[in-house]
């Protein structure tokens, strides 16, 4: 039996420092097709990608979502290299760990799950990599999510991996902070199989667009709890 197409979808925004370790940590003959998504860069991520052998597109709307269904777009699309069986999602940052993809992979390999999240609450964490902030919001944010919705998890983490049926039955729209908890919200209404697997998390390269400013730190909280309380 042939193993799954596997492809990547890298949203990136002024992340020329890190796209190119990122790309080269992903295990070489995993995956069939790695898409950097270029999230209205301002600097060289998109030849750095491109030189390292990624598929690079560009979204000139910034959001996270947008990158991400941009990146969508374009893997069920008649352009793409393939068809993906699966789709993983990873940070640009270089705050992830590419070479745990195998880890991430096992539970969808072996057919015991649709969705895993990589969670860094449950993993090993380089000192400063997660602020207080967004250690609270994720216990806040999986909290509700169990309360509400019975989803059970520890972490909005954006490094996972889905079964692209199910990723296309969930008709994501969110365009910017709520991309990661819509789909636990989603996943979780569905009855999706779910995993979380422990993942290690370092202090990402450059500044955070996020957690870097108090303007990114309270719109990302508040687009999370309004997405939480949108479906409720």
């Amino acid at each position: 039996m042939p193993p799954p197409r596997i492809s990547v979808i890298i949203p990136a925004h002024n992340e020329a420092q890190a796209i190119g370790l990122v790309l080269a940590e992903i295990p070489a003959g995993l995956v069939q097709e790695v898409i950097v998504v270029d999230n209205n860069s301002s600097d060289d991520t998109s030849t750095v990608a491109r030189a390292a052998g990624a598929t690079v597109l560009r979204e000139p709307r910034p959001g996270y979502g947008y990158a991400c269904l941009a990146g969508m777009a374009y893997a069920f699309g008649k352009a793409a290299a393939v068809q993906p069986e699966i789709v993983v999602f990873l940070d640009g940052d270089h705050s992830d760990y590419p070479e745990q993809l195998p880890e991430l992979l096992a539970p969808l390999l072996h057919g015991t799950a649709d969705l895993v999240i990589g969670s860094r609450a449950l993993g090993e964490r380089e000192r400063g990599a997660l602020l207080p902030q967004q250690r609270f919001g994720n216990w806040l944010a999986t909290r509700l999510l169990r309360l509400r919705y019975g989803g059970h998890f520890t972490d909005l983490g954006p490094f996972r991996a889905i079964r692209a049926p199910a990723l296309l039955g969930l008709q994501m729209a969110d365009k910017t902070y709520g991309w990661t908890v819509e789909m636990q919200i989603k996943a979780a209404r569905q009855g999706l199989r779910t995993v979380e697997v422990p993942v290690r998390y370092r202090r990402r390269i450059g500044t955070s667009k996020v957690s870097g400013t108090v303007r990114g730190t309270l719109g990302a909280g508040y687009k999370i709890l309004w997405t939480i309380f949108r479906y409720w």
